[in-house]
């Protein structure tokens, strides 16, 4: 039998644990009496929920690297189907995450518990055959980018554009007596261990060759939490005694801290990741790399075959436009990466355009006059217990 008053909430990265905190804060104040858990992080623990399985360390990708953390998601996933039998909640809403989810939708279908999607898989890149696994487990798909009802078009899924969850976040925490500072540049080089140890190096590359030509510069490198600090740092201790250039820079790292230097930085160095919406949302211009394992990528190679609308960065995605420039795998070379930063830093030759394309990205991610956050609470909780009962609890 079902528990009528208990929803799940299914995150497994940094993102999704950001997302999931916003939408059980909402779902708390349209259904007061319905009992919230989760596989969930930090910020998902902070709103008082439940948390069924602790997520704060799952955020891996890749072929290589899931294969290292391979028994871990087994032992959690056959947890959470256990506790699913017992406790039969209402319905799950599950956030991104496809490896781990659609797998766990798919038993959650066998059980009669229905599905709520949150994020959809980037089925327009690759694995397009998991539209119709979505289709056949999922009740509602709740979309975040306003092209993809399109790209379920035939698949018999209800597919609905929600908004974009960070335009109400990453807008409703701007500090007004924050100020843009010309000469602070931001690096952010990943929320993964995999990201750092790709993509630090040449971050820091480029950065003393923007310094040699523009010594007033500083750069400021933000960390998601202290684990990726302690990383960082010692990377950059060991990056001081073979190039001695690194150790002339104006450098600091800080932790916990990147929405105050989004707002502050002028430009910024980032790993391809939802962190470029956030600073587009911000109004942070950036230029953007990624690298992978060489295994992990030429598998990518294969199976993707070409980028969807020629992009890997949601931003230009988003646009369908090549704005924040993009550097992958061979061509992330510190020359490069420093010639494009030129172009966005204030004054430069492709400023006022970035300016103007990121305004146009927060304009089409907003869902209309209600904030995208609530707007999802809303639609997932319709889906799950049905669109009147929902009236009935907000009256």
């Amino acid at each position: 039998m079902k528990t009528a008053n208990e929803i799940w909430i299914i995150s497994g990265e940094a993102s999704g644990d950001l997302y999931g905190a916003q939408i059980a804060e909402e779902l708390k104040k349209l259904s007061p009496q319905t009992h919230l858990a989760a596989m969930g992080g930090m910020k998902m623990k902070a709103t008082g929920i439940e948390i069924l399985v602790d997520s704060s360390e799952l955020g891996v990708i890749g072929v290589v690297e899931v294969l290292g953390s391979i028994f871990k998601f087994v032992r959690i996933f056959f947890k959470l189907i256990r506790l699913a039998k017992e406790r039969r909640p209402a319905g799950v809403i599950l956030i991104d995450y496809p490896g781990f989810n659609i797998r766990f939708a798919k038993q959650m279908k066998k059980l009669g518990i229905p599905v709520v999607w949150y994020i959809s898989p980037q089925v327009w890149v690759w694995r397009k055959g998991n539209i119709k696994r979505l289709a056949e487990r999922c009740r509602k798909m709740l979309a975040i980018f306003p092209f993809e009802p399109q790209v379920y078009e035939g698949s018999g899924l209800d597919v609905e554009f929600v908004g974009h969850p960070l335009v109400d976040i990453v807008e409703g925490r701007k500090d007004p007596s924050l100020k843009r500072d010309n000469n602070k540049i931001l690096i952010l080089p990943g929320s993964r261990g995999k990201e750092i140890s790709f993509l630090l190096e040449p971050f820091l590359k480029t950065a003393v060759i923007l310094s040699e030509k523009h010594p007033e510069l500083e750069f400021i490198i933000s960390s998601p939490r202290q684990k990726i600090r302690d990383q960082i740092d010692e990377k950059i201790n060991a990056m001081k005694k073979k190039y001695p250039a690194v150790r002339k820079l104006k450098l600091t790292h800080n932790c916990g801290e990147t929405a105050k230097w989004m707002q502050i930085c002028s430009a910024g160095l980032a790993a391809s990741g939802t962190v470029t919406v956030e600073c587009a949302i911000a109004r942070l211009p950036l230029v953007v790399a990624y690298k992978l394992n060489w295994i992990t990528f030429l598998m990518a190679i294969v199976l993707v075959g070409r980028l969807f609308r020629g992009h890997f960065t949601m931003t230009d995605i988003i646009l369908d436009k090549n704005t924040f420039h993009e550097f992958l795998q061979f061509q992330v070379q510190p020359s490069k990466l420093a010639s494009e930063m030129e172009m966005i830093l204030p004054g430069g030759s492709r400023r006022a355009e970035v300016d103007a394309d990121m305004e146009t990205m927060v304009q089409m991610l907003k869902p209309g006059a209600e904030g995208a956050l609530a707007h999802t609470a809303e639609r997932a909780l319709s889906a799950i217990i049905g669109d009147h009962k929902v009236e009935e609890k907000t009256k």
